[in-house]
């Protein structure tokens, strides 16, 4: 005799919380996340379908396995998450629960998701992120992400927060969370719908202009060096 499991049919598609890091295709084109435990090797879109990791033919997900898209019922649950090590430089999702799902007492395991808003927290050097930039590690053709001040991105492949949005797409937000506010803020503060994304556009360009410019002082010093001693 085979126990089955209550059966729910909500209105509107649940809504959880979970923590992955973002991820840029090789060739800068499109955007989407990795997970931060098992499914960590597939990366997966904005709107997509969980397969089984383990390569079964069984649709996720499945009541004796573990595969599936997992979240938490809870913010405050995946925001703790954050504050281990290995997960510093992730970000936080809320998504839609999709098709089929099983709810266990913190969270659920499910079939399909939306990810509606990514909050980016707070650039290594704690100010706050207007960009994701090159974390130095990925997946095979997938740069993963991480968030970064105008001032620390330098030359590193890197997007502005509007601009992962747009090459995520499915209608995906991107937003700042916590941080010390850029030197800029102030101009944003009052600027009219798109002034914000603009002006982290341009201070991306322009803290690459200045890291290209000391770069070119630095070789026109050592010429200048090299050329006395001749």
């Amino acid at each position: 005799m085979r126990l089955r499991l209550p059966a729910e049919r909500p209105a509107e598609p649940p809504t959880g919380y979970k923590i992955a890091h973002p991820v840029l295709s090789q060739d800068g084109t499109r955007a989407g996340f990795t997970g931060v435990s098992l499914g960590g090797a597939l990366p997966y879109g904005v709107l997509d379908e969980a397969s089984c990791v383990y390569g079964r033919r069984h649709r996720p997900p499945a009541r004796l396995c573990d595969c599936g898209f997992h979240c938490v019922h809870e913010r405050a649950a995946a925001e703790a998450l954050l504050c281990t090590a290995e997960h510093r430089e992730a970000v936080l999702l809320e998504v839609s629960v999709l098709g089929a799902y099983i709810r266990f007492e913190r969270g659920f395991r499910y079939a399909r998701q939306r990810v509606r808003t990514a909050v980016a927290g707070a650039c290594a050097c704690g100010t706050t992120a207007v960009a994701l930039a090159d974390a130095g590690w990925g997946r095979p053709g997938w740069r993963a992400l991480a968030p970064a001040c105008a001032g620390c991105v330098r030359a590193r492949t890197s997007v502005s927060l509007a601009s992962f949005a747009r090459l995520a797409g499915e209608g995906l937000r991107v937003v700042a969370g916590s941080g010390t506010p850029p030197p800029y803020a102030e101009l944003t503060a009052a600027g009219a719908p798109g002034v914000p994304e603009l002006t982290a556009e341009a201070a991306l360009l322009q803290a690459r202009l200045d890291w290209f410019q000391t770069q070119l002082a630095r070789l026109g010093e050592r010429g200048s060096q090299g050329g006395g001693q001749g």
